[in-house]
C-alpha cells in the first residue's frame, strides 16, 4: 500500500496549494482548509485499499456506484456528504484516479484558486 499511497500523494500535491495531514489517522489531503481526498487502507477492517473523492453529489455518486460498481462503492461516513470510495486494489486505472483527484480539487478549491486557472 506504501507505493499507492506514494503514487496517490504525488498527483494530489501537483495541485496548487494543496496540503497533507492525517484526518481520522488516514493520509488525507486539502486545499484550503477543505478535505478533497483521503486514502483508507483496511479502514476499520473493511479489508478495502481505496481513495475517497468528492463527487457533485448524490446524484453523481448514485451513477458512479451503478455504473462501475467494481471501482466505486459508498465510503463510511463520508458517503452521506456524497463522496465515492475509488478502487485502489489490483491493476487501477491512473488515468481515471487522476482525474477524479483533481475533479474533487475543483469541487473544494476557493473561487479564487478556479479562476487563476485551477489545474
Amino acid at each position: 500500500m506504501t507505493e499507492i499511497l506514494e503514487r496517490v500523494r504525488a498527483i494530489a500535491l501537483l495541485l496548487p496549494e494543496v496540503e497533507e495531514r492525517p484526518s481520522h489517522g488516514q493520509p488525507t489531503f486539502f486545499v484550503a482548509g477543505k478535505q478533497f481526498a483521503q486514502v483508507r487502507d483496511d479502514h476499520h477492517g473493511d479489508g478495502r485499499h481505496v481513495v475517497c473523492v468528492r463527487t457533485s453529489g448524490d446524484d453523481e455518486q448514485a451513477m458512479l456506484i451503478e455504473t462501475a460498481p467494481e471501482t466505486y462503492s459508498r465510503p463510511a461516513y463520508l458517503g452521506p456528504s456524497g463522496w465515492v470510495a475509488v478502487n485502489l486494489a489490483g491493476d487501477p486505472d491512473w488515468t481515471l484516479i487522476e482525474d477524479r483527484i483533481a475533479r474533487s480539487w475543483e469541487l473544494a478549491a476557493p473561487r479564487r484558486l478556479l479562476e487563476a486557472g485551477g489545474r
